[in-house]
């Protein structure tokens, strides 16, 4: 079969036909690699426990008490230069990390929550994760259905798919894992450019185009139930993506929302194919306290689905931070329809009230 030829002109201005960086990375070659797995050492877990335990009293006693914690209100000494330099390597390089040894069962629930947000304020502002404005996310099994359109597949046992958050950064702790199931999987976004520009040039630049994705009923006053914003972005030197395909999909359903056309699914299902692909994936399973923190605008994220024990302590959870980095790369305006501004340290998040937002703890 002769494949369409797609020309320059058809890709934004001044785009390579591959970007070649650190972000562009293959998952099998980072799977021989343990440098992006970083112990926490003794030192360093006191120096959160100590700090957390100053806030925990207060959080208690007022679930938004944590609005106004900000670094300098979380110290961390010895541990500060080292987040710093993550930080860096999550903006600027492979765009992931992965932080193990939270002494969860130790700490218990609520000073590993507490300790999981002060440090994720080193990283960047958190930003509201739902409707309710919770800033600290819980990552579990509902009993909802994701064929619900009100219902974000976090809240089910389902197979997310590999998707992007609505924040520069996410960040999950790890409390408890599943019966058996509920794998980590991230991909490259840059390298799944690279591989539809070298295959498929013209279903590449279709994904340069708005698409139209399902707000899935958390919509902010005056916005319409979907966002559209193309899946790859170049702008200021950077790519960046923004991607969910069951709520593109979802999106469909709405008569204003613009139609997917046949070159449109064929663009999406090689995304799709591309993400699934052992051969650009990269999978570890999270232990409980793991902390993995992620760049949304250059890697995709999955988790698989799961099977959880019967006892409701024993079942899989997870918590979770959404954060802006104060010096996250520039991004284009159209990203404003989703992320309510560009401005880096003030982006991101479900901005549905003007109210302060909520920190809910989980039990102890």
């Amino acid at each position: 079969m002769r494949v369409p030829a797609a020309q320059d002109d058809d890709f934004p201005a001044g785009l390579p036909r591959r970007l070649d960086g650190p972000e562009a990375w293959y998952g099998p070659a980072l799977a021989t690699q343990s440098d992006w797995i970083e112990p926490l050492s003794p030192a360093e877990l006191d120096e959160l426990a100590a700090a957390a335990s100053r806030w925990l009293p207060r959080v208690e006693q007022n679930p938004r008490a944590l609005n106004s914690l900000t670094a300098a209100g979380f110290p961390l000494p010895a541990l500060a230069p080292r987040v710093a330099r993550l930080r860096e390597e999550l903006l600027h390089g492979r765009g992931f990390v992965l932080l193990r040894g939270f002494p969860v069962a130790r700490w218990g629930r609520r000073l590993s929550a507490v300790a999981f947000y002060g440090l994720g304020v080193h990283i960047g502002r958190p930003r509201t994760q739902n409707a309710q404005g919770h800033l600290l996310g819980h990552v579990r099994d509902l009993g909802l259905r994701s064929d619900d359109p009100n219902v974000r597949i976090y809240q089910t046992h389902e197979r997310q798919t590999f998707h992007t958050d609505s924040a520069d950064v996410v960040g999950l702790l790890c409390l408890q894992t599943a019966k058996s199931g509920g794998l980590s999987a991230l991909v490259s976004s840059v390298t799944i450019y690279n591989e539809m520009r070298d295959r498929r040039p013209d279903l590449a630049s279709r994904l340069f185009r708005p698409v139209a994705t399902d707000r899935r009923g958390e919509v902010p006053p005056g916005a319409a139930p979907y966002f559209k914003i193309p899946v790859f972005n170049w702008h200021a030197g950077a790519l960046s993506a923004i991607y969910q395909r069951q709520y593109i999909d979802s999106a469909q359903r709405f008569a204003d929302a613009p139609r997917l056309t046949a070159a449109d699914i064929d663009a999406l299902d090689l995304f799709d194919a591309l993400t699934d692909d052992p051969a650009l994936q990269l999978t570890m399973a999270l232990e409980p306290g793991d902390l993995q923190f992620v760049h949304n605008h250059t890697i995709l994220h999955d988790r698989t689905a799961f099977e959880d024990f019967p006892e409701p302590a024993r079942r899989r959870y997870l918590l979770r931070l959404w954060l802006a980095p104060e010096g996250a790369r520039v991004l284009p305006p159209v990203f404003a329809e989703r992320y309510g501004s560009v401005v880096a340290g003030e982006r991101g998040g479900i901005a549905m009230t003007n109210e302060a937002g909520v920190m809910p703890l989980p039990d102890a």
